[in-house]
């Protein structure tokens, strides 16, 4: 019973990304029309690659490895996904429409500095660090969990790196948040 819940609550959040990159997409039309150019898309592939990759090895782990169900671990787990999902859409409503999955950028524009963004610099990547954690420990599929979150780390490098680069260059990113943690607020 709980492998059927764990896949029920993975499919709905399935469902909430594919709703997300309809949203971002409507976004990044919006952006384009005001003058925004995407950057660093190099990397794209490989993070849709990952995040698919997420989705079926947390449900392969949990039916195929037969992961138990851990009420602890998954009570600690679902205080992780509630967090991420919250840093998630706090840093989506504060970013408006300039909120997009790829990274554009409009000239000129000044960085968002309200919401969350007054206290760190990538609340929405810190949520997703927190879902990629969290989300296989619900029915203690513990090695997606390991994987994933050692993959992602490696690709959000990768990608903040390019987006901090691109508003340093177009938008005094340095001077709104120099001083800013990226995840952690001081």
């Amino acid at each position: 019973m709980t492998q059927i819940l764990f896949l029920g609550l993975v499919a709905a959040i399935a469902v909430q990304r594919l709703l997300e990159l309809r949203r971002s997409a409507r976004n990044v039309a919006a952006l384009r029309a005001r003058g925004a150019v995407e950057v660093g898309a190099g990397h794209m592939p490989v993070m849709r690659a990952l995040h698919a990759a997420w989705f079926a090895a947390m449900l392969a782990e949990v039916f195929l490895l037969g992961r138990p169900f851990v009420p602890g671990l998954a009570a600690l787990a679902l205080v992780g996904l509630a967090a991420g999902q919250a840093l998630r859409y706090a840093a989506i409503r504060a970013l408006g429409d300039r909120w997009t999955v790829t990274i554009m950028v409009l000239p000129d524009a000044p960085p968002v500095t309200g919401g969350l963004y007054r206290r760190i610099r990538h609340p929405n990547y810190l949520g997703v660090i927190l879902e990629i954690a969290c989300v296989p420990l619900l029915h203690t599929a513990w090695l997606t969990a390991l994987v994933f979150t050692v993959l992602n780390a490696l690709l959000l490098r990768v990608r903040i790196r390019a987006e901090e680069r691109a508003l340093r260059e177009a938008n005094g990113y340095d001077a709104a948040f120099g001083e800013r943690p990226r995840f952690v607020p001081r």
